[in-house]
């Protein structure tokens, strides 16, 4: 933890991305909105730590790893690999990616599930469930579909529906069927252990009264808790892929047990590398000083801001302070699809186009809510080229040659328009602000209408007309001199957003990466590199590309 009182210890975690399969940008939507805010925090100085994993249990990967011919163990870690291989290439600064498959996670599973039995909140009941007479497996949740109980909405999973956002019980569904046979299960009797949440109803409205989450879900999330609190099964049959849950036997922990408390064995696993495994509880037990805020998606929200905090508070742990919710992804304003070409994985977007392009455009989307996202892949290419190229990236082409020409690389000792500098130092705290809050959109908002005044500074100042004449040499030095300047700062300010671009400009500039507290310690009398093309327009092609290449998944 940091010494410095000043300075805000925070732990960020994401939602751990399912051990079965490659990401795609609804993933990274995720991950990107996160990293953008760890970036933030580092860039002030604050002792930011972020961490994440693999959610390797249940069914589904048991399923997998047979229909593969592997062995579950060996399923997961090909996943992992891929998933790190894709998250490096995004520039997503994990300090520690796990796996929920641990030793950590074990410990920490069979603690809570202890000390929760321990306060008489584990309880064993006689239940139904939906069971595959073909396949001779008891249905987890993702393997039963059918029509939601609440808004009737078709084809939705056996937990919750991604339409209306409710959360039920498998057999609860209408017209079950199961995903592995297409068949119609039968009902089947068997023991399985409940946390009681139902007593917990005081407590689980408190903390959703004390914590950040957004207005909206909360809206949402209230309908649950005005009315009855169910208690939730957090046991599954063999065959399993899972923990073992102690002393009964062939009981697993339910994957949603386990997948959250993966955020308390990947910071152990981090801090034990480290060699600083004593500052677990500084984080983790209640009363802690520190900051701790998940990223998830809206479709698991439930887990997130009712079962887990619920969870922790009984187990002795403390609760997170905020769970920061955003909505899904959809492409050219309609779910993801392979036959239309927008179902696009991580690694076939970045085969071709630049990740920078993708993190700038989602930040520009990004806010506090919970609505979905649009990438229109048109708008996508129309507006980093305008932005990034046509604003940003332009400032420094269209002046750098001024000083790499006649002037030696040497920037001048003056500026020519200091008044122009010290308004973009003024917007730097409305800036720093819209980060601290995630209002992404309303920070690049800000940012490109300094870009533009930059722009417009330089059509202004016209330095390719004035250096036609000897008697003007001095006057386009600092005139380009500022311009740099301008573009230096608001390189600082797109810095969480697209770190590599950043740091291609300040190689450029020939500086070491600055601190956000750095912005008014301006370059002068400096000599900058030989400018060369930073980064280059989006062509229509290779959005194309793009498209035919998830037709071909």
């Amino acid at each position: 933890m940091s010494k410095d009182n000043s300075k805000r210890d925070i732990l960020v975690t994401n939602a751990l991305p399912y051990a079965n399969g490659p990401l795609h940008l609804g993933h990274l939507l995720e991950h990107i909105q996160s990293d953008i805010w760890v970036r933030y925090q580092r860039f002030q100085g604050n002792n930011c730590t972020y961490i994440c994993g693999e959610d390797a249990h249940g069914t589904s990967i048991m399923l997998k790893a047979e229909e593969e011919g592997v062995s579950p163990e060996k399923l997961i870690e090909e996943v992992r690999i891929s998933h790190e291989e894709d998250f490096k290439a995004f520039n997503i600064s994990h300090d520690n990616y796990h796996t929920t498959h641990s030793d950590e996670n074990q410990f920490y599973s069979e603690t809570i599930f202890s000390r929760l039995k321990d306060k008489g909140l584990i309880e064993e009941k006689e239940i139904e469930q939906l069971y595959d007479t073909e396949k001779e497996l008891f249905l987890s949740d993702r393997y039963v579909q059918g029509t939601c109980p609440h808004c009737e909405a078709d084809k939705q999973y056996g937990d919750n529906c991604e339409v209306c956002s409710s959360t039920y019980s498998a057999i609860d569904l209408i017209n079950p069927i199961s995903v592995l046979t297409n068949t119609k299960p039968e009902l089947k009797k068997s023991l399985h252990l409940f946390f009681k949440l139902s007593s917990l109803k005081k407590e689980i409205k408190e903390w959703l009264n004390t914590s950040q989450v957004p207005s909206q879900a909360l809206n949402k999330l209230s309908e649950w808790t005005d009315g009855e609190i169910k208690d939730w099964d957090i046991s599954r049959d063999a065959p399993y892929f899972g923990f073992k849950i102690p002393g009964h036997n062939n009981k697993y922990f339910y994957v949603w047990l386990d997948a959250p408390i993966g955020y308390l064995a990947s910071h152990k696993n981090y801090l034990d590398k480290l060699k600083r495994s004593e500052e677990f509880d500084d984080y983790w037990k209640p009363g802690s000083k520190a900051e701790l805020y998940h990223f998830i998606g809206k479709d698991i929200m439930y887990f997130h801001a009712l079962f887990f905090p619920a969870m922790l508070l009984k187990s002795e742990f403390r609760q997170p302070d905020g769970v920061f919710i955003h909505g899904f992804l959809t492409v050219n304003g309609e779910k993801m699809s392979k036959s239309r070409g927008t179902f696009i994985l991580a690694k076939t977007y970045h085969q071709v186009l630049d990740p920078e392009y993708i993190r700038y455009y989602f930040a520009a989307k990004l806010g506090t809510g919970v609505g979905d996202i649009d990438l229109n892949l048109d708008d996508f290419l129309q507006r980093v080229n305008s932005d990034v190229v046509g604003k940003f990236i332009n400032i420094g082409s269209r002046t750098a040659n001024f000083i790499n020409e006649g002037f030696s690389n040497k920037l001048s000792s003056n500026l020519h328009e200091e008044a122009l500098i010290q308004d973009f130092l003024d917007h730097a705290s409305v800036i720093s602000e819209a980060y601290e809050k995630r209002e992404f959109s309303k920070a690049i908002r800000e940012i490109m209408v300094l870009a533009d005044k930059a722009n417009q500074y330089i059509d202004r100042m016209e330095p390719w007309v004035l250096s036609k004449e000897e008697k003007n040499k001095e006057l386009v030095q600092s005139v380009c001199t500022t311009a740099l300047n301008l573009f230096r700062l608001l390189t600082i300010m797109l810095n969480p957003v697209v770190p590599n671009l950043c740091s291609r400009v300040y190689s450029f500039l020939n500086i070491e990466e600055p601190k956000w507290n750095q912005m008014s310690e301006l370059l002068l009398n400096h000599e900058i590199l030989t400018y060369k093309p930073l980064l280059i327009r989006i062509e229509k092609e290779q959005i194309e590309q793009i498209k035919q290449k998830s037709k071909e998944l």
